[in-house]
């Protein structure tokens, strides 16, 4: 009974031995640098969604015998040569961009988990190629949107550029960007080398200005030492001068017999000299002109693009001005429209709601009267009898008489005995028109409560 007991602990020991290796052979640290992917049954995230893997940099984990497994991604730089050739560029310029480009798999959590959903098992030289193909495409669409000045003169801007393009696509296969390096930019036409030359001559140019102008300022000090020395020595030299004549008749004719025999072989000389220094120009003028050939062509092709170039941006520009001022003739025409229909919209209402306010004015004068069309007149001509009143004396008030001789024998002109004098400011007020006749011309007969006609005045007018 004793040995079974030692039996059953000795057993269960060795299976507790086994179960804590196999659970600690289960148990994975991750290096610093790699990336441990464990993929299978890993569980959601916040948001609910399944997980296709979970990625650990720099710690480790548990795998879960069958339900889980694992495998390392190298974390270890990646070197990509690029050598792009004829990319366009925003002037129709093809130009080789050399490059390197330096990538990595990420280690941020979203992108690490991209770099686990496409690159896991994927060898070294397959993830190499699969981003070169990405970063082509990016630089391309660089090179196209820059012109080669900016490429060639603002370097800083280009590179930034490339990584921002290229650093985005390669994020989504799981990708970072370490470095570039543009190794040189050249095109076919020669025309970043010409850009070159044109940089390099200002510089010698403006260089040989500054020399210039020092020299100038040297020789203008040296004349004015030299003027000083020669106003002090002129005075020796004076004293000098004659015995240096008698010496030097001497020698000139000494010289002459001398230059005499050089002259004879210097004209030897001279000749064959003249003979290959013709054939060196002869030569010098082939390659001269072969060489301004090339170069009118260049300049020729040059002009030709600046252009067409520019002939095709003036054409953009018209017809983009040409539209704007369409829209904006057509928006004030609108404007212009919509004012005059409010303009006489509300005319229009106020007419309205003047002739409903006269109407509803008449209703109640009428209803005021009774009901009595009539009586509704007459209050109506009651109440503008004093501007009709007024208009008859405006109508003598501007007459001006300077002067009025009266002779009255207070006879009176027919032999009624009355006064001529009264006569006259009577007929003066009947040259107005009764108030009557002014009725009767617009259609309308005056009240009786305003006074009836006498007989003879009815007479009169049927004689009439």
């Amino acid at each position: 009974m004793g040995y079974q007991f030692i039996i059953g602990i000795a057993v269960a020991t060795i299976v507790l031995i086994i179960l804590i290796m196999g659970i600690l052979s289960r148990y994975r640290k991750c290096p610093s640098d790699k990336v441990l992917v464990i993929y299978g049954k890993v569980g959601a995230e916040k948001n609910g969604e399944t997980r296709s893997a979970k990625c650990i940099h720099g710690g480790a984990a548990f795998i879960i015998p069958v339900l889980q497994s694992y495998q390392y991604m190298d974390l270890t730089p990646i070197s990509i040569n690029v050598d792009l050739k004829n990319a366009l560029s925003k002037q129709n310029i093809r130009v080789d961009v050399p490059s390197r480009f330096t990538v990595g798999i990420s280690t941020e959590p979203g992108i690490m988990q991209n770099a686990a959903e496409r690159l896991l098992g994927l060898k070294m030289n397959e993830i190499q190629e699969l981003a070169k193909d990405i970063i082509l495409g990016q630089l391309r669409l660089v090179i196209a949107t820059m012109d080669i000045e900016e490429i060639n003169s603002d370097r800083d801007k280009f590179l930034i550029s490339v990584s921002n393009n290229v650093e985005i696509e390669l994020k989504k296969i799981g990708l970072r960007l370490i470095n570039v390096n543009v190794t040189d930019i050249n095109d076919e036409s020669g025309y970043i080398e010409a850009l070159g030359k044109e940089a390099a001559a200002k510089a010698i140019n403006d260089a040989k200005k500054s020399v210039a102008e020092k020299d100038k300022d040297g020789e203008i000090g040296q004349a004015n030492a030299r003027r000083e020395q020669r106003i002090q020595v002129a005075a020796a030299d004076a004293a000098a001068i004659k015995g240096e004549n008698e010496a030097k008749i001497e020698v000139a004719l000494s010289d002459a017999a001398r230059r005499e025999k050089e002259a004879e072989a210097l004209k030897i000389a001279t000749a064959a000299e003249q003979v290959q220094a013709a054939k060196a120009k002869e030569e010098a003028y082939v390659a001269q002109k072969e060489a301004e050939e090339t170069r009118a062509d260049l300049e020729r092709a040059t002009q030709k693009a600046d252009v067409i170039v520019k002939a095709e941006i003036a054409k953009e520009q018209a017809q983009i001005a040409a539209e704007a001022e369409a829209e904006v003739v057509r928006r004030k025409a609108k404007g212009e429209a919509d004012a005059i229909y409010l303009k006489m919209e509300a005319q229009a209402k106020g007419m309205q709601e003047m002739l409903s306010k006269q109407a509803l004015g008449m209703k109640e004068l009428v209803e005021a009267a009774g009901g009595d069309a009539d009586s509704a007149v007459k209050l109506i001509v009651a109440d503008k009898l004093q501007d009709l009143m007024q208009i008859q004396v405006e109508a003598i008030k501007n007459i001006k008489i300077d002067k009025v001789t009266v002779w009255d024998s207070m006879s009176g002109g027919n032999g009624g005995g009355e006064p001529t004098t009264a006569n006259f400011i009577s007929g003066m007020m009947k040259s107005v028109p009764p108030l009557n006749e002014l009725f009767k011309q617009a259609g309308m007969e005056l009240p009786e409560f305003l006074g009836k006609e006498t007989e003879e005045i009815k007479s009169d007018e049927e004689v009439k």
